[in-house]
């Protein structure tokens, strides 16, 4: 008898073709958030930076970035942002992301935010049989998913980012449940830290509390691009990165 299959992705960063065939052979898709690409670090022609600066400039903000030289790299941003409305020019860069990678998610889909991602034109994207859900449940071939959006405060000040006990309140919201999905991962040094970036993303002890407290099966997460441990277990639960799917195209499988 056939069970259940269930393809998650996270960090999408505009790989809307990829997206389109993320749920073929699976009967439902999860979407663990960061639709949208402001700079691709692999490739400095896509992303809503370049599309505004152009690939130059785009190569050289990186450049700045990645010897750690962040005050220039901010100072230079800031000449080319000059002159330029950068709420209007982002959002309508991030509308024309949202109106094809929502084309391409597969139906039905259940869909969380993350942390780059603006939660309130999701509503205008969102087609029939895409679920959203921020602090909320959905049962999934007979399991409790649980979802959890955003990201908690940062100096990078993304778009989705909230306070720890707003964070804590949605995970509280959700109760008992057998997966519990969301964008960052629990405050667990291994499953933080990022190999390449070298450095540690913010993750979340209310999430790893509740690991603990109501010990789901799955604790399925994305945001730490490379991170040095991509699943371990955390007790009784098995705690997975699902991986970069903007670099791999692959979506994690979850049977049951």
């Amino acid at each position: 008898m056939r069970g259940t299959r269930i393809h998650v992705v996270s960090d999408v960063h505009g790989n809307a073709e990829a997206l389109a065939r993320a749920g073929d052979g699976a009967d439902a898709t999860v979407c663990l958030g960061d639709l949208i690409l402001f700079l691709d670090y692999a490739d400095h022609s896509r992303g809503i930076f370049p599309e505004l600066f152009g690939e130059a400039a785009t190569d050289r903000f990186v450049e700045l970035r990645t010897a750690r030289k962040y005050a220039e790299a901010k100072s230079y941003a800031d000449r080319l942002w000059d002159g330029v409305d950068r709420a209007a020019a982002i959002e309508a860069a991030v509308r024309r992301q949202y109106a094809e990678l929502f084309a391409a998610l597969p139906t039905p889909s259940y869909a969380t935010y993350g942390n780059v991602d603006i939660p309130r034109l999701w509503p205008e994207y969102a087609r029939p049989g895409t679920t959203v859900l921020d602090g909320e449940t959905a049962e999934i071939g007979g399991l409790v998913f649980g979802f959890v959006g955003g990201g908690l405060r940062t100096p990078m000040n993304t778009p989705y980012e909230v306070d720890p006990e707003v964070y804590a309140a949605k995970v509280a919201a959700l109760g008992p449940v057998d997966v519990l999905c969301s964008h960052i991962p629990p405050e667990v040094p291994e499953l933080c830290y990022d190999t390449v970036a070298r450095r540690f993303e913010r993750g979340s002890t209310a999430l790893l509390e509740a690991i603990h407290a109501v010990r789901p099966r799955y604790a399925l997460f994305g945001h730490v691009h490379q991170p040095l441990a991509r699943r371990m277990r955390v007790g009784a639960t098995e705690c997975v990165n699902v991986g970069h799917f903007n670099a791999t195209g692959r979506p994690f499988v979850l049977e049951w």
